[in-house]
């Protein structure tokens, strides 16, 4: 087995606790490896004054890694998986995945408002048309603020005077120790997450096996089917930042059952449905559920988003 693995990141305070967690974990249990961190800076990083959604394209926040991965510079890739578009390029692979932390969007509002009691055209902070879609179906008289950059930065501006509250991962409050900032869990009813929230993605070269054995014992099997589920659901609809597309699975161990939506970004119109099965055929249930909602309309509202984020 190599004695050296190169892990690539993006620089921010979460990616960076997300892949010191990742080799702390190889080197407890490989004592013969070492683990080096590179940092690598993508698209999505360097374009911070640009909504998400105009940006568009896919893998904003894992392209130039996974290049760096298929050039051998880095040996693993450590992402969130909810950046991970639908397809995996070729040669690379989802060497493992982690245990999932909580998986939901949380509030963090000035003066410790749950969002039923916020103010009438409330400003709330958010960069996901996921998110934004689901609060305005919820609260139409919201104020939906653009915002963008990592954690910190985010809740900096809920400091200043333009912002009643913002909606973030819990994975990545709790991840930095900012739990206690939380105002309110918002579960699945209210706002679906996006597909593989709260999980971790560790990619590897398909043909890469020491790598491969270094990193399998990370792998969490429940956590993994679920997210396929996702992923599939996902992959299905050719989702990406421009469109407002939600997955949530759950399993007990035998069974696993998917939940999913496409609204339209203003929150008038969201179709969402669930499909449950045998937890050995999540993907197969992902593909079922993205089906389904096609066949409810979703293919339309796909087509009018699709356009609307193409027109100048």
């Amino acid at each position: 087995m190599k004695s050296i693995l190169r892990i690539g990141t993006r620089g921010s305070q979460l990616a960076l606790w997300q892949a010191n967690w990742v080799r702390q974990t190889i080197e407890s249990q490989h004592p013969q490896l070492s683990v080096e961190i590179r940092i690598i800076k993508t698209r999505g990083d360097k374009i911070l004054d640009v909504p998400l959604a105009k940006v568009g394209g896919k893998g904003l926040f894992v392209k130039e890694i996974e290049e760096a991965l298929l050039t051998g510079d880095i040996d693993i890739a450590v992402h969130s998986m909810k950046d991970m578009p639908g397809d995996i390029p070729p040669g690379l692979c989802i060497g493992a995945v982690p245990e999932r932390e909580n998986p939901f969007d949380v509030l963090i509002s000035r003066g410790g408002r749950c969002l039923k009691n916020l103010r009438h055209g409330a400003c709330i902070g958010t960069s996901s048309l996921r998110r934004s879609a689901q609060l305005l179906h919820l609260r139409p008289d919201l104020n939906i603020i653009p915002l963008r950059g990592n954690l910190d930065t985010r809740l900096k501006k809920l400091d200043g005077p333009d912002l009643d509250g913002i909606i973030l991962a819990a994975a990545g409050v709790r991840r930095l120790g900012m739990e206690d900032r939380i105002t309110e869990y918002f579960d699945d009813d209210l706002l679906l997450p996006a597909a593989g929230q709260g999980a971790l993605c560790i990619e590897i070269r398909g043909d890469d096996a020491l790598t491969a054995a270094a990193v399998t014992g990370l792998d969490h099997a429940p956590t993994r089917q679920v997210v396929l589920g996702e992923r599939a659901f996902l992959h299905r609809l050719e989702g990406g930042c421009q469109v407002p597309i939600a997955a949530h699975g759950k399993t007990d161990g035998a069974t696993i059952c998917v939940h999913g939506l496409v609204a339209s970004t203003d929150g008038k119109c969201i179709i969402r449905d669930s499909v449950s099965g045998s937890e050995t055929q999540a993907e197969f249930i992902g593909v079922q559920l993205a089906e389904r909602l096609l066949l409810n309309g979703a293919d339309h509202l796909l087509a009018e988003l699709l356009s609307a984020a193409q027109t100048p």
